[in-house]
């Protein structure tokens, strides 16, 4: 099962109506708890540079959504978002002139051959290192590319159950996967040695939301890879259940999970 085909299936139609993409971000910033975690903590690193004119760097965009979000509540800040798909960054260059945001610039680049230095007060790395290998060189260009205390958030799924990696049927989504995930530990094994310290580490999708995940995404993405006539049930489908998973993404948002299958982790130089 992989997340890719139903992406390009919403990017086909998104990029057709401006409307229907602003639409579609904040139906991925309800569903995706994922993104309930991340706006969290960048509302919160905001606040640690003032009214300051920040660098951010939107590493691995995807559709904009991320960008999206900091271009309306991180102002002042000038965002430069990358992603390596360059069709995906055509189709954000064009919505984002649309709708006049002046401040953000989109650019296909590769995480491992990124020469930026001393640039960026934020890095922003959403679902992007559980598909790079060598993660290594990634986190260098990072360190590298920040500029002193400057911050890097990065989302992922973790060790414990990321991407149904026990699964042994093939129903994972782990194919799409350069490895697992994290731990907190691994991570900081990686990182501090370039220079980095911890400044928070927070494992998300924990026994509830790993629940509302399963309801609210795993299942109707499984459907959709059988069949593209899903799309007329969806609707019916979240009517029905998208109360229980709503209370569940909010059970696991507001309580600290031991361990979870996504990890939330920020490291500052």
């Amino acid at each position: 099962m992989h997340y890719d085909p139903v992406k390009n299936v919403f990017a086909s139609v998104i990029k057709k109506f401006p409307v229907l993409r602003i639409i579609f971000y904040q139906l991925l910033d309800l569903f995706f708890l994922r993104s309930w975690y991340v706006r969290r903590e960048l509302k919160s690193l905001r606040k640690i540079f003032s009214e300051k004119n920040i660098e951010i760097y939107d590493a691995g965009t995807g559709f904009g959504q991320y960008s999206f979000f900091m271009n309306k509540n991180m102002q002042p800040a000038r965002i430069l978002s990358v992603d390596v798909k360059s069709d995906w960054i055509k189709d954000a260059k064009d919505f984002f002139a649309k709708i006049k945001a002046s401040n953000i610039q989109f650019e296909a680049e590769d995480l491992l051959q990124i020469e930026h230095a001393d640039k960026f007060d934020l890095i922003l790395c959403v679902d992007v290192m559980e598909h790079i290998a060598d993660d290594a060189k990634v986190f260098q260009n990072f360190y590298r590319a920040l500029k002193p205390s400057g911050f890097l958030l990065i989302n992922s799924p973790s060790i414990f159950g990321g991407s149904d990696v026990h699964s042994d049927d093939d129903e994972s989504f782990i194919g799409e996967h350069a490895r697992i995930g994290y731990s907190k530990e691994e991570l900081e094994s990686k990182l501090h040695p370039l220079g980095f310290n911890t400044y928070k580490s927070q494992y998300t999708y924990g026994f509830w939301g790993d629940k509302a995940w399963r309801l609210g995404i795993k299942y109707p993405m499984q459907f959709l890879n059988i069949s593209k006539m899903f799309f007329i049930v969806l609707p019916f489908y979240y009517l029905l259940t998208f109360p229980i998973t709503y209370l569940m993404m909010m059970l696991d948002f507001n309580q600290k999970n031991k361990i979870g299958s996504g990890i939330n982790f920020i490291a500052q130089k």
